[in-house]
């Protein structure tokens, strides 16, 4: 099946910042997926560079606009390559094959009476590329919440483009296909948009040169949206070219919500004028919003740099940290402090620390040699059929272009994965001599989940693959999506390694983050001191044989919701050594139940259990607290659930 994938193409005004990757790294793993199916992908991405602003920018550093752009450009192709975006064309709208295109579609649309020329007058905001009518503005500025800048009425001579005449039959063509705009919430907004009545849309413009100019009348420069709209097909050689006899119409479209307006509105109706089909999927996905609800973007400047994300943590780590926060149809929240949490969480604790516990095991009772298994109990068929519940989620998921439904279906193979670690104990089993066979069913077991990781978070994570595949001994064809949900596929004697962590704890104390350069709280006044620093006394002493009676165990917490009817309690599922407990704790003023999640904790696990508001509770974890202050005490290594506080 033909496969063909777009991303909006980005303004290079300035360099990309880490709410333009989350679009590209959306699109590369739907391609990379669609790859790894046996499809015949086309991904296409690039840069919109005939807008007024553009011309602007480049005045204010005293350079010519294409210089200028052609700087910028090179910072997102660096940027897509330190992410691994695995792109099959860049178009720039400067570039000669665009322009012709350009140029043929203005001719072919106004001799078919679809452009006329008139006269435009109203409010233009620069920023956005986008007229509005004074009723629309907002105090006399850019009615645009991410925007509120400054308008300049313009009045010019001017071509315009009926829109109006095809919104009834872009209307049909909506409620007949519900699965063009994707998500339903983009979808409704535009039926209400459309419904309330399309005005006809300025397509030149005469008040500067930047541009492509109209062919027959060269004073016109073509207006940005019906330029940078045409670069889908431009690439694929428009009207007449094999590459757009392959692949148009486009399955997937995806862009950021403020502009699904143009995508789903404007470019279908251009389609239609001109008599091609309607791409099949048109995705609005939300914005990256700080901890402050603001949109991460360049007028805002609270950009994060990407380019030192990714030497900070590798463009894995980045790649599934924006795949997993950004929900569908919802927006997602960047901070450093989230990024580290989810790092350190989902990829050093839970994938890193299985994929390295488990093939050490392997290392260290079977010298490396994968062996023979002997006969799978529940535990093995268990996996599975999770294996396969997971690897038929995952397909659902990126179908409906949900990235972040996909991983988190991954992620329940591994947390299974760790618990059978915890469950089948190979450490005890290789004491003892009549339990051999069942070790060695582990062992294969083990390496044949690591394998099956290895292929799911192929698309999202695409440097993972390859040393998935030197840890199990270099074969690069261990990675085919068929065999997600197979099982036997690793040969016995196969000599496997257990190499270093895919992903290392992350120590936040090297780097010097945002988070560092806030004010700092003022030192309180010398007399203030005194009533800061008083603790409760030291209780009295008690023998090492009182302490020694202390069961102290890491645990690793698998859900926490708020006890109702109560403010203080918060009521914990903790898995220690294969085992699951509930564990009452009175932490829910400090911390919110979703911050604990995954968070490795130290439980008092011998202590007698007790009811607490009808809850049984198993134990008891340990925090830190000083007046209003209080902080749970937990494990900073990769240490198992179970493992021993001494």
């Amino acid at each position: 099946m033909n496969y063909y994938i777009t991303t909006p193409i980005f303004y290079p005004n300035s360099s990309p910042h880490i709410g333009t990757a989350y679009t590209t790294v959306a699109a590369d793993a739907l391609a990379r997926y669609h790859r790894l199916l046996g499809d015949n992908v086309r991904f296409l991405t690039g840069t919109d560079e005939n807008a007024q602003k553009i011309v602007r920018t480049a005045e204010a550093h005293q350079m010519d606009p294409k210089a200028y752009v052609d700087g910028v450009v090179l910072r997102f192709q660096e940027l897509w390559n330190a992410l691994d975006i695995s792109y099959d064309d860049f178009i720039r709208t400067t570039e000669q094959r665009h322009e012709v295109v350009v140029q043929q579609i203005f001719s072919k649309l106004y001799d078919q009476g679809d452009i006329y020329k008139s006269e435009y007058s109203g409010w233009y905001c620069t920023p956005c590329e986008t007229f509005w009518t004074e009723s629309k503005l907002v105090e006399g500025k850019c009615p645009n919440p991410d925007c509120l800048r400054e308008v300049e009425l313009l009045k010019e001579e001017s071509y315009f483009f009926r829109l109006s005449k095809y919104q009834d039959a872009l209307l049909k063509h909506i409620q007949e296909h519900p699965e063009f705009i994707q998500p339903v919430s983009r979808r409704n907004e535009m039926i209400r948009f459309i419904e309330s009545g399309l005005e006809d849309l300025c397509v030149s413009r005469t008040t500067f040169k930047w541009g492509i100019k109209v062919p027959f009348d060269p004073k016109h420069v073509v207006y940005v949206w019906l330029d940078a709209l045409i670069n889908y097909i431009s690439a694929l050689g428009y009207p007449d070219g094999e590459l757009l006899k392959e692949y148009w119409p486009a399955n997937v479209q995806i862009m950021g919500k403020d502009i699904v307006r143009f995508h789903a509105v404007i470019w279908p109706i251009i389609l239609m004028a001109l008599g091609l089909p309607l791409p099949k999927v048109v995705y609005g996905h939300g914005w990256y919003l700080t901890k402050d609800g603001g949109k991460i973007s360049k007028s805002r400047g609270n950009v994060q740099d990407s380019f030192e994300l990714i030497q900070r943590y590798g463009s894995d780590a980045i790649r599934y940290f924006l795949l997993r926060e950004m929900q569908v149809g919802t927006d997602g929240t960047y901070s450093e402090d989230n990024l580290v949490d989810r790092l350190n969480s989902d990829l050093a604790n839970d994938f890193g620390n299985f994929v390295s516990r488990s093939l050490a095991m392997v290392v260290k009772f079977r010298e490396g040699i994968v062996p023979r298994p002997g006969q799978d109990t529940l535990l093995e068929q268990e996996l599975r059929a999770l294996s396969s519940e997971v690897k038929k989620s995952v397909d659902e998921s990126l179908s409906r272009c949900d990235p972040a439904g996909a991983l988190e279906q991954i992620w329940r193979f591994v947390a299974r994965c760790n618990k059978y670690v915890d469950e089948t104990a190979p450490w005890a089993l290789a004491k003892q001599g009549d339990q051999q066979e069942r070790l060695n069913t582990v062992l294969y077991t083990f390496v044949e989940c690591v394998r099956i990781l290895g292929i799911l978070t192929a698309p999202f994570m695409p440097g993972i693959p390859p040393r998935i595949c030197t840890l199990l001994g270099g074969d690069a064809g261990l990675i085919r999506w068929e065999e997600a949900d197979q099982w036997g596929i690793i040969n016995p004697e196969t000599c496997v390694q257990k190499g270093e962590q895919l992903f290392p704890r992350i120590d936040v104390s090297q780097f010097s983050t945002a988070e560092e350069t806030k004010p700092m709280t003022p030192e309180p006044k010398q007399e203030e001191q005194a009533t800061a620093l008083e603790f409760e006394p030291i209780k009295e002493e008690i023998s090492i044989e009182e302490f020694s009676k202390l069961d102290l165990r890491v645990g690793k917490v698998l859900s926490a919701e708020k006890v109702p009817k109560t403010e203080k309690l918060l009521k914990l599922e903790i898995e220690i050594s294969g085992e699951v407990r509930t564990v009452v704790s009175g932490i829910a003023k400090h911390y919110a139940p979703e911050e604990l999640v995954n968070k490795f904790v130290v439980v008092v696990a011998n202590l007698k259990p007790t009811k607490l508001r009808g809850i049984t509770s198993q134990g008891m974890i340990l925090a830190a607290s000083h007046g209003e202050v209080l902080e749970v005490l937990m494990a900073a290594k990769d240490l198992p659930g179970g493992a021993q506080v001494k």
